[in-house]
């Protein structure tokens, strides 16, 4: 459904409508590092779309592969929101002035997301939740609410990050890959390099219930809490899958 980083397509552009044709749906343009395409948020250097980022995006907007920015770097994610002819999507990160991570977004690249129509969708990942492995629902349900209220309830979802059933050895070789001989801990350490305990209240996938009872609780109305527990993202799906015209 979704590629983490761009390494599918290679450095072979019409790789990318065969990757739609297969069924992605979804590729963030680089995963923490650097890539052909953008930079990720583990670069000290953000040094924005590249050339062939910009050609990728067009032939994405194309073809109806969604422009993913959730592991890139500020610079890259505002420039890849204003190349897009098309919304782009932040799949699974948070606000950064909730909790200061550096998978975290800015308020600036939020309402630029929501004002050229994208989506975020909110992380339960502990690295990037408030108390990490202790944040309370009422926490995470209080960050949701004043997201809706700096960019629209209309832009937001879920976006668990949740990798169920999966050893550490799972994480360990999504952060190392073949890139590094050397151990990269990524959000995490040498102290503790798995996966951290998910919060009690989202443990796993039956836990969806959980949130939607927290975001009651914190003052949302029906329809919005319906909006963001799914139906944001179906309709961002019906518009956003299907070819957008030659670019």
């Amino acid at each position: 459904f979704g590629f983490q980083n761009c390494s599918p397509i290679e450095s072979d552009i019409g790789l990318v409508e065969v990757c739609h044709q297969l069924g992605a749906r979804f590729m963030q343009l680089s995963y923490n590092n650097q890539s052909l395409l953008a930079s990720g948020c583990y670069e000290e250097v953000d040094s924005g779309i590249t050339r062939m980022g910009r050609q990728v995006i067009a032939e994405m907007n194309r073809v109806g592969l969604v422009v993913d920015m959730s592991h890139s770097g500020e610079r890259s994610t505002l420039e890849a929101i204003a190349a897009s002819a098309r919304p782009i999507a932040i799949t699974h990160a948070n606000p950064a002035s909730w909790h200061d991570a550096l998978r975290n977004k800015s308020d600036t690249v939020l309402k630029a997301l929501a004002e050229s129509g994208g989506m975020v969708g909110f992380s339960l990942y502990p690295h990037h939740l408030r108390d990490g492995s202790e944040c309370s629902l009422q926490s995470f349900c209080r960050m949701v609410a004043d997201a809706a209220d700096l960019i629209g309830v209309n832009h937001i979802g879920i976006g668990s990050d949740l990798c169920q059933d999966q050893p550490d050895s799972v994480v360990a070789w999504m952060r190392n890959g073949r890139w590094t001989r050397q151990t990269d801990f990524g959000e995490g350490s040498a102290a503790a390099p798995g996966f951290p305990a998910q919060p009690a209240w989202f443990e796993d996938n039956r836990h969806f219930p959980n949130i939607r009872r927290g975001l009651e609780e914190v003052g949302l109305d029906q329809d919005s809490v319906a909006a963001v527990m799914g139906g944001n993202w179906l309709a961002f799906f019906e518009k956003s899958f299907g070819p957008g015209g030659t670019i």
